[in-house]
This record gives C-alpha cells, structure tokens and sequence, in this order.
C-alpha cells in the first residue's frame, strides 16, 4: 500500500521545507499552490515533481484538487505548517503496511503558539482526522475548517501532529481577519444571523470555557492570551456576521 501527501500552500516560504522534510518517506507530494509570491514552489519543486499552481479555489476546493492528481491507495493531508515526526510517521508506515479495515485515522494535533506548546486550552489532544483511504473518504464543501466526509470507521493513531501556528500576534491578527470574514459569510449563506446575545455571551463563554473550564492557565501567559485571542475571534466573526446581516436588511 503506498502513501500520498497533500499540502496547500500561499507564500509558505518559511514553512514548507521543514514540512515536506517531515514528509520525505512518502511515496507520493502533491502541493497546489495559490500563486504564491515567494519562493514557495521553487522549495517545494526540491521535494515533488507534483507541484500544480491554480488561481485559490477555496481551502476544501483545493485539498480535493491535490487529491484528484494522487494515485496512492491512503492519503495524509496537512498545513504547511505542520509536521510529521518520526514517531508518527513510523507509526502510520507500518498501519498501512497492515492493510487496515479502517477508513481513516485520527491523530493528536500539538499547537505551537507564541513560543509555547499548548496542552490545555481545549487545544490539546485537538484530534484532527488526516489520514484516509482515498476510495472512502472526500473533503467537505466548508469554506473554513474543511474536514473529511468518511465512508467508514475511524481510529485513532498513538503519536502527535505538530502545529507550529502562530509564531507572533501579527500573524494571528492577519489570519483572524480573513478567518473570520469566510467563517462569517459562511455562516450567513446558510441563513444565519447575529444579535446582542451573540456578541456579548459568546466571546465571554468562550473566554471562560478555555481559560477555567479547559484549564488554559495552565498553559501560562499563552494560555491568558489565547483565551482573550479566541474571544476577540468570536466576537470578531459574530460582529461580521451582523454587519452582513444589517447590510442586507437595508438594501432591500
């Protein structure tokens, strides 16, 4: 049985050499690129013939794009920012060497975020489904946090995913102001509205669901920040979400 590797990437410079390095094992890299502007794909040509460069059809878009051109019985996909350690990859080598009956795998994702490795919050263990039979499972049509639709049983590996996420604030404000915007316009595609309960209750809710219920001061500085940093998120999207809400209402 042979192993496939999907990444998508966009101006991932800093990100995906050490990443495709943690993939090196595979049988097959696939990496759809969105006309990335640094030397994203000059990297990534170093580890894979298999480098296609589309205009950005969407996260789900272009992870099913990257699966349409593999020809390997299992797939792993990941972020450019994530890393398969040996351990892991040892692991999931010799679980497809076994020709499992399962239709995919989950995996515990360990974030890296401001200079701290989260193990609280709600962050960790974080299991992610990445891992499939590519004949029993498709990518979902989410425009944000796209996941796997699974046409069979799930299990879960022993081993950690690494998340290097967010190395500085500026980075995550510029990832949570494009977040936010799809989670929001997703949101009101599917009928979904904001009031005042919305924009008070849960970024509070969330705050104190990370911070006490999920033990995040555990986590030490990062922990408070990420708790306050996910609140501004919630409430960031919700307040998007009732602006494309009021905007509609008076255009009509």
């Amino acid at each position: 049985m042979s192993i496939a590797v999907i990444v998508i990437t966009k101006n991932e410079e800093h990100n995906i050499r050490k990443c495709l390095e943690s993939v090196r094992w595979a049988d097959e890299i696939v990496v759809v690129d969105s006309e990335s502007r640094d030397k994203t794909v000059e990297i990534a040509r170093k580890f894979t013939s298999k480098v296609y460069i589309e205009p950005w059809l969407g996260f789900a878009a272009a992870k099913s794009f990257g699966l349409q051109n593999c020809t390997s019985e299992w797939v792993l996909w990941l972020d450019a920012d994530e890393r398969v350690i040996p351990e892991l990859a040892e692991e999931i080598r010799n679980l497809v060497r076994s020709n499992p009956p399962e239709a995919a795998f989950r995996m515990k994702r360990r974030a890296y975020f401001l200079g701290k490795w989260i193990r609280h919050s709600g962050w960790y263990p974080g299991k992610v489904t990445r891992l499939f039979h590519r004949e029993r499972a498709k990518f979902n049509t989410a425009a944000i946090h796209e996941g796997l639709e699974v046409n069979g049983a799930i299990s879960d590996l022993n081993n950690d995913l690494l998340h290097f996420t967010d190395p500085n604030l500026y980075h995550y404000f510029a990832k949570l102001n494009r977040y936010t915007s799809l989670a929001a316009e997703e949101s009101f595609r599917k009928g979904k509205r904001s009031g005042h309960s919305d924009l008070i209750v849960r970024p509070i809710w969330q705050f104190f669901r990370m911070y006490l219920v999920r033990r995040g001061f555990l986590d030490g500085v990062s922990g408070l920040l990420l708790a306050f940093l996910s609140a501004s998120y919630v409430l960031t999207k919700y307040a998007k979400l009732w602006e494309l809400g009021n905007s509609a209402s008076k255009s009509r």
